[in-house]
């Protein structure tokens, strides 16, 4: 069983997960791959690392800490790279979904 006290944050590392790729989809369609391919690759990192926080949560793990603090940091410059493609919707999704994400994980 899932301790209660992780909940919102892994609710939030699952949202953070889910637009996260479906922006890289997004950007795969754009004309411009290059342009995109730093957004790309954050979004990639970015669900990995969400994906890692949740499994230490539904674990507990003695080092939840230490990865949420790296899921913040992640989550963080995946918004910062996204807010520079803020036009297209996907892109405003998975910034406000990864600040979310943040905000969460440094409650950790």
């Amino acid at each position: 069983m899932i301790p209660q006290k992780y909940q919102v944050c892994i609710d939030a590392c699952a949202d953070c997960i889910v637009a996260c790729k479906d922006a890289s989809t997004e950007d795969l369609k754009e004309d411009d791959i290059e342009m995109m391919a730093r957004s790309i690759k954050l979004c990639h990192d970015c669900a990995a690392v969400c994906i890692l926080a949740m499994q230490s949560m539904a674990s507990d793990s003695e080092l939840v800490k230490q990865i949420c603090k790296l899921c913040v940091e992640v989550c963080t410059i995946c918004a910062d790279e996204c807010d520079k493609h803020d036009h297209m919707k996907q892109c405003k999704i998975c910034s406000e979904a990864c600040r979310k994400c943040a905000i969460e994980c440094a409650k950790m």
